[in-house]
């Protein structure tokens, strides 16, 4: 019987019966022990869980208790396969393919994900609670394991793999999904040997019907004539059994130590957005290894795997034996301050990185360099009162000012006359410029006098930390440079200047380039991060055709390695945090309410993606700033959680054990036995 129907009768009666009246009760068969590993008291089902949990990590959370759903995702990533197959249908067909495939897969994960730590956690008994601690760190490295494999992985699946003429995207999505297929057979074997708690129902609408219930009786008997009750739950009591109530009742204690959260995941989750941002604006070039400012996102789950096994067998036991009480809570606030430190020295990071970044012009202004690209030096002067002192030294052969110059104009576009004074010529050009914008006066030959062009540069830095390139040819010949199998462009001849185009950081020692009877190659150099270059195609009579080399944005100077103290910080701040709130979620949680109070704790990370969201939009802040100010907002945070923490007596398991788990104790002698009967009052 469901220890949650409704109350049918308004009052029990007992009457006494002779003890040898009623039959002895035949005692109840010993519980058989699940099975170990290897003599430990881990159950072997906690196997079956987490190679499950690192198969399905691959592909972004997965199957666990219902299997149903389990279906639903593989299909989900089917689905998704096939909408990366360029041979089947239109660029609709693969639209409409990929957002079923990701509506299947977050139908399912939304469905299972809320009973992936509960289920694990069942597969212990009580006096293994400190081996279920030991679980949910386990649980949590094995999908940090996964995550940091697919990191590597997924990308050499799609880029290096050819498939249909172009990277396979197909193979890309299908290893994640027959991954998940693996996952599914792993859980599926070990079925013998779970621990299957008894469904319950649909506990979450119990849930919120005997909330509900409490809050309308409660408003209806608000009159002062009605004794007041000891909890407001307690008015659900006409209605609902008194152990749902006391589960209730566990639940919101709970959920309100739930409340400030959601901060600490909006720092969190910041690492695949705001730092990789960062990371873009930094050089990656380690020495040893290059790194990609999209791959510092593997620093987390690889800092993962190390710190769960360094503070469960290190740090946990040394604070233990100072004699300190580090509690679940305590752990938890100690892991948001964490996080505070952590966007501290990001936003001391992006300072850092703001001194380095050329400033860029503001109103009424614009930024000039001049490019001499005759066979001797040129004098420049710009005509005007205001700016006829910046030009001041001449230009040398195939030379530029060291840095750009900073023009004011009268107005937000404005044309300028230059003198170029160049052997015994002197000579007058006029061009127009618009502000905010950046420009380089390219000044060339033109048979025995010189003539000059003004180039629009690029304004800033690009977006994905890549490099961008262009070029001049000064060919009488047009010329077609590939830069890589993707990227070519075309230079018109006599001076044509190219488009920008982005390529990846690199060594580019042999670009081929050819006219239209000549093949030949160039040697660019290092292209490093973030830098914009300029390259100018001449034909020197002793060294042949070559290009001239020169940066319009210098390169990131700050090294990427910088960001290491804030992805330690953070990612021992989740160790912290997480990790201890996933087994303080389940252990405080009545045994109908694991699942539950699971997916409340999930959705503290739903709710801390949308506070980054609303703060991104409205903040209107430069990044250090809103590094700090989300670094303050934690803390005050951490604050109010440690003192709703002081105030929070932890449940303990006997406590929240219903009166069906409870044990009647076997009396002897000359007693009664207690027999119900339902009367009418």
């Amino acid at each position: 019987m469901n220890s949650f129907q409704k109350n049918e009768s308004k009052e029990t009666l007992f009457s006494p019966v002779s003890i040898e009246d009623v039959p002895p009760r035949p005692p109840s068969p010993p519980k058989k022990p699940s099975p170990k590993i290897c003599g430990s008291n881990y159950p072997l089902s906690i196997a079956f869980i987490v190679v499950n949990e690192f198969c399905e990590r691959f592909s972004y959370y997965g199957m666990k208790t219902i299997i149903y759903l389990s279906l639903v995702y593989v299909l989900g990533h089917v689905i998704k396969s096939l909408g990366a197959l360029p041979i089947l249908g239109g660029q609709v067909v693969h639209t409409v393919l990929s957002l079923v495939g990701l509506s299947l897969i977050a139908l399912g994960t939304g469905g299972i994900k809320p009973c992936v730590a509960a289920f694990g956690g069942d597969q212990f008994e009580e006096k293994h609670a400190e081996e279920r601690t030991r679980y949910f760190s386990v649980f949590y490295l094995s999908i940090n394991a996964g995550s940091l494999i697919s990191t590597f992985i997924t990308p050499m699946l799609r880029g290096d793999v050819q498939c249909f003429g172009e990277d396979c995207y197909a193979l890309a999505f299908g290893v994640p999904g027959l991954l998940m297929v693996i996952a599914l057979v792993v859980f599926a074997m070990g079925s013998k040997i779970y621990n299957k708690p008894p469904p319950e129902g649909n506990i979450v609408a119990q849930v919120f019907k005997c909330i509900w219930f409490a809050i309308s009786n409660r408003f209806k008997n608000r009159s002062g004539d009605i004794p007041k009750r000891q909890h407001w739950l307690d008015w659900a009591a006409e209605k609902y059994p008194k152990q749902l109530i006391m589960d209730v009742k566990a639940l919101t204690r709970v959920l309100f130590l739930y409340i400030p959260l959601p901060m600490f995941w909006a720092l969190l989750d910041q690492q695949g957005s705001r730092w990789t941002l960062q990371a873009i604006r930094m050089n990656g070039n380690l020495g040893f290894f290059v790194l990609q400012p999209d791959q510092m996102q593997v620093l987390n789950p690889l800092l993962v795997l190390i710190f769960i096994p360094l503070f469960d067998f290190v740090i946990y036991r040394l604070v233990s034996k100072c004699g300190i009480n580090f509690s679940s809570l305590r752990k938890m606030a100690v892991g948001m301050i964490l996080a505070c430190l952590a966007f501290a020295v990001a936003a001391a990071v992006e300072i850092k990185i703001n001194e380095m970044t050329p400033a860029q012009p503001g109103p009424q202004e614009v930024f000039l360099q001049v490019l001499n690209l005759a066979d001797d030096e040129v004098k420049v002067t710009v005509v005007g009162n205001e700016n006829n002192s910046l030009l001041i030294e001449s230009i040398k052969s195939f030379q530029k000012t060291p840095q750009y110059s900073k023009l004011h104009l009268k107005t937000k576009s404005q044309n300028f006359h230059f003198h170029l004074k160049y052997h015994n010529l002197s000579l007058y050009t006029e061009h127009s410029v618009q502000e905010k914008n950046w420009y380089s006066l390219v000044i060339r030959e033109d048979g025995n006098s010189i003539s000059s062009m003004m180039v629009k540069d690029t304004e800033s830095k690009t977006t994905n930390g890549m490099t961008t390139v262009r070029f001049v040819n000064t060919l009488h010949k047009g010329v077609n440079i590939s830069l890589s199998k993707d990227t070519s462009l075309n230079v018109g001849e006599d001076y044509g200047v190219s488009a920008y185009r982005t390529v990846q950081r690199g060594e580019y020692p042999a670009v081929h380039c050819r006219t239209e009877d000549k093949n030949f190659s160039l040697n660019l150099g290092l292209l490093d991060f973030g830098a914009a270059y300029l390259f100018v195609i001449t034909n020197n009579t002793n060294q042949g055709l070559q290009a001239w080399k020169t940066e319009d944005i210098p390169a990131n100077k700050m090294s990427i390695a910088w960001q290491l103290p804030q992805y330690a910080l953070v990612t021992a701040g989740e160790v912290m945090f997480s990790v201890t709130g996933l087994e303080f979620s389940y252990s405080q949680a009545p045994s109908s309410m694991k699942s539950v109070l699971q997916a409340a704790w999930l959705l503290t990370i739903a709710v801390g993606n949308i506070i980054v969201l609303v703060v991104a939009q409205f903040s209107g802040l430069v990044q250090w700033a809103e590094f700090i100010l989300f670094s303050c907002l934690l803390l005050v945070i951490c604050l109010i959680f440690s003192i709703m923490g002081y105030y929070y007596v932890p449940v303990k398991t006997e406590d929240m054990q219903g009166p069906g788990d409870k044990q009647i104790p076997h009396i002897q002698g000359n007693m009664i036995n207690l027999e119900t009967k339902k009367t009418k009052l």
